[in-house]
């Protein structure tokens, strides 16, 4: 008799659960995921959109390869003339710049705290 029992479904009817409880977990897991992950990282693009659109003139940047300089002028084709040096100007790409120094001091003092 103890065979039985142990073959049968759980006491008062509560056999497996419904389609919906097996996906909690894996929903669950997504919210995480998106709180975590993705919304951040969405914040930080629209961050570096915003500054890219509002560059201008005289603004002094750090480009993704680290060259820190200041805008001199804007060119054709998402192109910016950046001086780096006395008597040094270069054209670099719009979506080369990764932030602004004043930007870049201000989150490196952030950091030390």
């Amino acid at each position: 008799m103890g065979m039985a029992y142990a073959m049968g479904g759980l006491p008062g009817g509560g056999g497996q659960g419904g389609g919906f409880t097996a996906f909690i977990p894996l929903v669950l897991m997504f919210v995480v995921f998106y709180f975590l992950l993705i919304r951040p990282q969405q914040k930080k693009q629209r961050d570096l959109k915003e500054m890219l659109s509002s560059l201008k003139t005289g603004d002094q940047i750090v480009t993704s390869g680290g060259l820190y300089g200041t805008i001199i002028g804007f060119g054709e084709d998402n192109r910016i003339k950046v001086k780096i040096a006395e008597n040094v100007k270069v054209d670099i790409a719009r979506s080369a710049i990764s932030s602004k120094v004043a930007a870049a001091i201000e989150a490196g003092k952030g950091k030390e705290s």
